[in-house]
Order: C-alpha cells, then sequence, then structure tokens
C-alpha cells in the first residue's frame, strides 16, 4: 500500500562522465556552466530551488513528504496501464500528431540527462547530476561547438556532416537512390551526433536529422544576406536555438497543455517553478510530469509509402522495426555485421508526422496521429527490445519505480499544494477508479495517494479529455519551459519584442511544420522537397 516517508537529507556523491561511462565524484568538484540571470522571488508556499546550480536536479515541492509504494503493488498497476486496443483510431488523439511524440523525446534529450540507476533508491535526489544544461539551447545537436567537438563538423563549412541512406529497393522492387538523409556514422554504425540517445529509435534519429539540416539551411539563409564567414556559426546557431525555442513554447507546449499559458506565464509569473539565480531540473518534471510522451506512442505507423499499414507495402512500420533501424537499440553495426547505414527506403515522409494538410485521397498515404494522454502504453512498451520479458523490461513498470526511488511525493499532495496557489480541483477517489487501470489503482490505495506520473496521465485522461494535459501535469510542464527560456540570459526573451523572422506560413510565427518546409526535405523518397499545401 501507499505511504509517505521521511526524506533523507544526506547524500555527496554526484555523477560526472568519463568515456561514456557514469563514475561518482564527490559533488564539490563539479563545475557548472551557469550564466548569471535576475534573482526570482519566492512565493511563501513555494521556496526555490536550483541551489546547487543548473547542473542538478531539485525539486519544485520541497515540503511534500515522498510516496513510499513497494514494487509488487507498481507492478500492478504497470501491468493494468497496458493498452488493450492498439490499433483502436478511436483511441488516437486528433490535437496531437505523431510527428510531436519523438520532438518531445528530441526535446527531453536537449534538457536532461539522468545517468542514475534504476535498481536502487537515491538517498538524496537533489545530488543527481544532470549532464544536459535544463535549457533549450541545443546541446543535443551542437556539442561543445566546432572547437571542442569537430567530428561533428565539416571541415570546409560550418555546418553539420550529414551521412548517406544507402540504395533499397521501394514496394514494387524500384530502386530507391542513396540520399542524403542519415545520421553520419562511424565504421561500426555509430552515430556521430551531440547525444547518443538520438539514435535510439529511427523517429528521434530522423527528427535530430532534421535540426542538422536545419541548422545549414540558416547558414545558407545567412550567408545569401550577407553575413561575414567568420560570423556564419555563432550567427546561425543562435538564430537556429531561438526559433526552435519559441517553436517549443507555442507549437509544442501549448499544443499538449493550454493555449495562450505561455503569455500567461510570462504576464502573471510562475508561481511553482522558482529557482534563484540559475534553472534546475526539477525531479517532478523529470520523473513524472514530461514523462508523457510514453502515453502518446504508437504500435505501428505509416511511415512512408513502402513502410506502411496496407498494401502496396515492403512491410509495416511497427515500433519494434523502428528501433531495429538505429545504431543504439538495433541493427546498424556497420563492420560488426549489421548494416552500413539506415537504407533509403526507411528515409521518412514528414507529410505523415506533422499536418500539412495533405488532400484526403492522397494514394498511399495515411496520416499518424498520436495517441491519446491516458494511463495507457502500447504494448512494445510493457516489453521493451533488448529486455528480459520481465518487470524490468516494462517500462510503466520502470517510471513508477522512477518515480519511488526519486521520493516523489503522490499526485495528490501536489495538486492539493498547487490549489492553494491556483484554481485547481484534484482528482476525486472515484474519477481515478475509473477504468481497468482504475480498478487496481483503488485495489492498491493509489485512488487517495497515487503516483505522481500516474496521476498526470489519468488527470489527462479525466480532466483533459485525452487531447492536453490536465491542470497540475499542464501547469508543471509549462512552468518548467517558460522558466528554463527565461533563466537563458542568451534566450529569444533577452531580446524584448522579438518574434521569428525566418519564413512561415504566417510571419512572426515559427512551428515545426515552417522548420520542415524551410529545409525543404519534406518526402526524399518522392522527391517532395516542400509542400504547396502549408
Amino acid at each position: 500500500m501507499a505511504q509517505s516517508r521521511q526524506r533523507s537529507r544526506h547524500g555527496l556523491v554526484g555523477r560526472h562522465i568519463v568515456a561514456e561511462q557514469a563514475v561518482p565524484i564527490d559533488a564539490a568538484t563539479v563545475k557548472t556552466s551557469a550564466g548569471a540571470v535576475a534573482p526570482v522571488a519566492a512565493s511563501r508556499a513555494v521556496q526555490p530551488g536550483g541551489g546547487k546550480g543548473q547542473g542538478f536536479f531539485d525539486r519544485m515541492f520541497k515540503d511534500l513528504s515522498p510516496l513510499e509504494v513497494d514494487d509488487a503493488d507498481l507492478e500492478a498497476l504497470a501491468n493494468a496501464m497496458r493498452d488493450a486496443s492498439p490499433g483502436d483510431p478511436a483511441l488516437d488523439n486528433p490535437n496531437v500528431p505523431a510527428g510531436f511524440t519523438y520532438l518531445g523525446q528530441f526535446i527531453d534529450h536537449d534538457i536532461s540527462l539522468d545517468l542514475s540507476p534504476l535498481s536502487a533508491s537515491i538517498e538524496d535526489p537533489t545530488m543527481i547530476r544532470n549532464f544536459r544544461t535544463p535549457g533549450l539551447d541545443l546541446d543535443c545537436v551542437y556539442g561543445a561547438g566546432p572547437g571542442p567537438h569537430r567530428f561533428l563538423f565539416r571541415q570546409d563549412a560550418p555546418k553539420f556532416l550529414i551521412g548517406q541512406a544507402t540504395p533499397s529497393p521501394d514496394a514494387q522492387g524500384v530502386q530507391i537512390p542513396a540520399l542524403p538523409n542519415d545520421l553520419e556514422r562511424t565504421r561500426h554504425g555509430v552515430a556521430l551526433i551531440g547525444d547518443h540517445r538520438n539514435d535510439e529509435n529511427l523517429l528521434v534519429a530522423q527528427t535530430h536529422l532534421a535540426f542538422l539540416k536545419f541548422h545549414d539551411k540558416v547558414v545558407d539563409h545567412l550567408q545569401a544576406a550577407g553575413t561575414p564567414g567568420p560570423q556564419l556559426f555563432d550567427e546561425a546557431s543562435k538564430l537556429v536555438r531561438w526559433h526552435y525555442q519559441w517553436m517549443v513554447l507555442h507549437d509544442f507546449v501549448e499544443r499538449i497543455t493550454e493555449v495562450g499559458i505561455v503569455a500567461k506565464l510570462l504576464t502573471e509569473g510562475r508561481k511553482f517553478y522558482r529557482f534563484k539565480t540559475v534553472p534546475f531540473m526539477p525531479v517532478e518534471f523529470a520523473g513524472a510530469a514530461y514523462r508523457l510522451g510514453h502515453s502518446m506512442v504508437r504500435e505501428e505507423y505509416s511511415h512512408n509509402r513502402v513502410f506502411r499499414p496496407v498494401s502496396p507495402r515492403l512491410a509495416d512500420a511497427s515500433l519494434t522495426r523502428l528501433f531495429q533501424f538505429s545504431s543504439l537499440s538495433g541493427d546498424i553495426t556497420g563492420e560488426l555485421g549489421g548494416m552500413a547505414a539506415l537504407p533509403s527506403n526507411w528515409v521518412i515522409d514528414w507529410r505523415r508526422f506533422y499536418d500539412f494538410h495533405t488532400p484526403a485521397g492522397t494514394p498511399n498515404f495515411e496520416f499518424n496521429p498520436s495517441r491519446r494522454l491516458d494511463p495507457f502504453l502500447t504494448p512494445t512498451l510493457h516489453q521493451l527490445p533488448g529486455f528480459p520479458p520481465t518487470r524490468e523490461g516494462n517500462l510503466a513498470f520502470r517510471n513508477l519505480r522512477r518515480g519511488v526511488n526519486l521520493g516523489l511525493p503522490s499526485g495528490q499532495d501536489v495538486a492539493s499544494a498547487m490549489a492553494k496557489e491556483i484554481p485547481l480541483t484534484p482528482l476525486t477517489p472515484a474519477e481515478i477508479a475509473t477504468g481497468p487501470d482504475g480498478v487496481v489503482a483503488a485495489q492498491k490505495g493509489f485512488d487517495t495517494a497515487a503516483p505522481l506520473w500516474y496521476y498526470i496521465l489519468k488527470e489527462a485522461q479525466v480532466r483533459g479529455q485525452g487531447e492536453r494535459l490536465g491542470p497540475v501535469g499542464g501547469r508543471i510542464v509549462a512552468e518548467v519551459f517558460v522558466g528554463m527560456v527565461q533563466g537563458d540570459k542568451d534566450s529569444f526573451l533577452s531580446q524584448p519584442g522579438w518574434t521569428p523572422t525566418l519564413p512561415a506560413k504566417v510571419p512572426g510565427t515559427f512551428f515545426m511544420t515552417d522548420l520542415l518546409q524551410f529545409v525543404g526535405d519534406i518526402s526524399p523518397i518522392d522527391g517532395i522537397t516542400t509542400v504547396s499545401t502549408l
């Protein structure tokens, strides 16, 4: 049964990456690159976090007791969170195209990297080292820049290295030529990118590639406008980051929370994500609220005209296959015996993942919405590729256990604390007890004290109709993203009144469809660079 425990206030070990291994070191020796920003006054109800600097995790709700749950109860709830009808279109989310699932994963890899083990309880989660700056600065793309990380860049231009997808047949046996649409790779297939996790599955890898090409196109754009060569990289990377930040806030965050919440928070201020000097990574966000994307994952996609749900096709584009066509999780291993690179017939058709208003009746075309925001995860995520058939391979169980190990409070306690600051009605026990997952939740006492991640997904189902996050999850996600941009002294907010300047359907805005249209690589295997329907 769920119960509270007192939080330990000790634990002095941080983590540092040495040759891609997590090596414990004394936390006092870890240096951060924090930039000074104006202090943010704390409310009386919520004390500011981030005292250890932006290189560490911390808490938004410091006065709430952790929820303690044994593994058996977590496993029972996790098993009840299996989507029983993964192909049912009634459980799709019409508000969120499927591309945002993997854009969300890409953003996650940009802002956080936690190397602490899953198996053990964490004595003091505020001593966990975050190996990403908690800001939308694209360090997962740029790394440390063309000096220290020159292996990411061309030597003849301030652009990224781009890999070649190898020739392969389509469904009719017609050869699709080699295309510049893979990540650059080593002889062993390892992607040369700023964050190895972005080659975990094909969709996040193609998203990463889109951002590499976005930078390169911005370089061309600035060069044509007369920007001097020595300034090209710095000016291009700034323009890329600013458009990315604007897009994340207005196209991603407002899509999964509520329209207008960004302007509201910028005007009225944040109530819960408070920091004195620099942003930190909140465990309530990283360990619960922002794990919303797992609920959005589909079991199968229409990837392009070659790999789609129906004939003519070579095969389906199942989630398992999307893991297979990667290096980190799959068979791209080069000289070690696997594929040398991505086959060209697996290059993405972005029209299927973002809404370009493709006309109904387009031959061999299906659009992919994401799945609804609710407590259910598609079957493949209940048995992750490469894991034994135990609860350790169940992503729902792993997320629930991670929340307990991080010492997260119950969703009900967080909701009650937030209700003291903003109009908010916590979920009732009866609301949590609805559905097959709710039956198990009530049996285990989660209807009155639920793991925060589960509570947020249930709230999205009940209060957001599965299309958006509810008031607790939505507010946490929106405040953290707005706060990270506000706390970055180099963000677009550092220039008051700035709006996007690159070409877009609506001037002064910039959405993910605008980014892909600007890149000019909408569906390479079809020779489609841009579309007129946007």
